[in-house]
């Protein structure tokens, strides 16, 4: 018999190991639980949250829903979800059941908050332009202190010269 990967516990055997008992196979039994780690370490169900971070787990155990969105928005690529229309055609339970199944956020706006967005609409459109400018300027990197003496220098020298 040829295994082709190490094994480290129950979980990669798969149903091998009950088919070696089935069919009376003492020998690929024996060699199958040999191969398995004796470290408890190493068991399945220690290995089967291993990925999930603290959240998930407790989301996992306690069966909870995917958390709902709190804020959506609207300048995202996602589609906004609005059950408005639901409430309308079917009423009130209707409403309740599409919200239990697509819930829609509580609050729905850009990509600014409120009062920035307030402000920014009673401004003129000059000041709007630099704010959106100054938004997607590059951060600036930080200078080193030598450099720039360096540079203070060389400037001197060539006002100097003129």
């Amino acid at each position: 018999m040829q295994i082709d990967v190490p094994l480290v516990n129950e979980a990669q055997i798969g149903s091998r190991l009950n088919l070696a008992v089935e069919s009376d196979r003492r020998g690929e039994f024996g060699l199958l639980l040999a191969l398995l780690s004796t470290d408890a370490r190493d068991m399945a169900q220690f290995h089967w949250q291993a990925e999930l971070d603290q959240q998930q787990k407790l989301q996992r155990s306690f069966q909870l829903p995917p958390a709902e969105v709190l804020v959506a928005d609207l300048s995202a690529e996602q589609p906004v979800v609005d059950n408005a229309r639901v409430f309308g055609a079917d009423g009130i339970k209707g409403f309740q059941l599409q919200q239990a199944l697509t819930p829609e956020a509580l609050v729905i706006r850009g990509q600014r908050e409120a009062g920035l967005n307030d402000a920014l609409n009673n401004c003129g459109h000059l000041t709007r332009l630099r704010h959106k400018a100054a938004l997607s300027m590059p951060a600036s990197k930080p200078v080193d202190l030598a450099e720039l003496l360096t540079m203070q220098r060389q400037w001197g020298q060539r006002v100097n010269l003129l």
